[in-house]
């Protein structure tokens, strides 16, 4: 979620020896970084499938939520990895559930997406409702939908800072870690237009439910490639 250096030589084919105390702080950071990689991959293929169910009225709306549900749990599980691999990073000499760093974009920016899934999952939750008025669900299911986007937006801009080194929005097309960045920041802009889209008139009809749909498909779709690169960085 930030810039990583690429990592140093693993051990030889066959050695005995024991890792170093750095070598295996950044053979545990590439595994959490995998975990965390794989698990966006399937939380963002389970909502691109999710909206494709739901363009399609297959299966009826709790099919395709409780979809969205399973990859909600995948997006937490990704979000919360993602927190492990920052507070047991290479300065970080004990294995540590937890950590209060605000000071450090990198840890804002990946506290700041754990919590945006944390409130998704309160919106995925609601969605299995049935029979809510348009005011109800406007609260229970629209209302955390737009928290959501509005953190993962946040957590995207303090990782391109981080990365950048600056307030100011940078172009590093061959930098791998800007790359994930900027495709999940454009993924959280498509789950935007998501959620606005997505917002029940008094009538009973969403403002624009194709565009809701086509938003949330191509935004997990960005998430999910962004976890293929994720899977291809070297964390050290």
């Amino acid at each position: 979620m930030g810039r990583k250096a690429a990592a140093g030589s693993t051990l030889a084919a066959g050695s005995t020896r024991r890792p170093t105390g750095r070598r295996r702080v950044s053979l545990r950071s590439r595994r959490i970084n995998a975990v965390s990689a794989t698990a966006f991959v399937i939380g963002g293929s389970l909502f691109a499938i999710g909206a494709v169910l739901a363009q399609g009225d297959v299966g009826g709306p709790r099919l395709a939520a409780a979809v969205y549900l399973v990859g909600g749990v995948f997006f937490s599980s990704g979000g919360y990895a993602a927190v492990l691999q920052i507070v047991n990073g290479p300065r970080q000499g004990r294995w540590r559930w937890w950590s209060a760093e605000p000071a450090r974009l990198e840890w804002l920016s990946t506290v700041v997406l754990f919590v945006g899934t944390l409130v998704f999952a309160i919106n995925l939750l609601d969605s299995l409702i049935g029979d809510l008025s348009p005011a109800q669900y406007d609260r229970l299911v629209w209302s955390p939908d737009m928290v959501g986007c509005a953190l993962f937006l946040v957590s995207g801009h303090l990782a391109m800072v981080e990365i950048s080194g600056s307030w100011l929005p940078c172009w590093r097309p061959r930098d791998l870690g800007w790359r994930i960045v900027a495709t999940n920041q454009l993924g959280s802009v498509l789950f935007m237009v998501s959620a606005v889209a997505s917002l029940v008139r008094g009538d009973g009809d969403m403002v624009a439910i194709g565009i809701a749909n086509w938003g949330t498909l191509t935004g997990a779709l960005c998430f999910a490639v962004a976890g293929v690169m994720q899977e291809f960085e070297r964390p050290d």
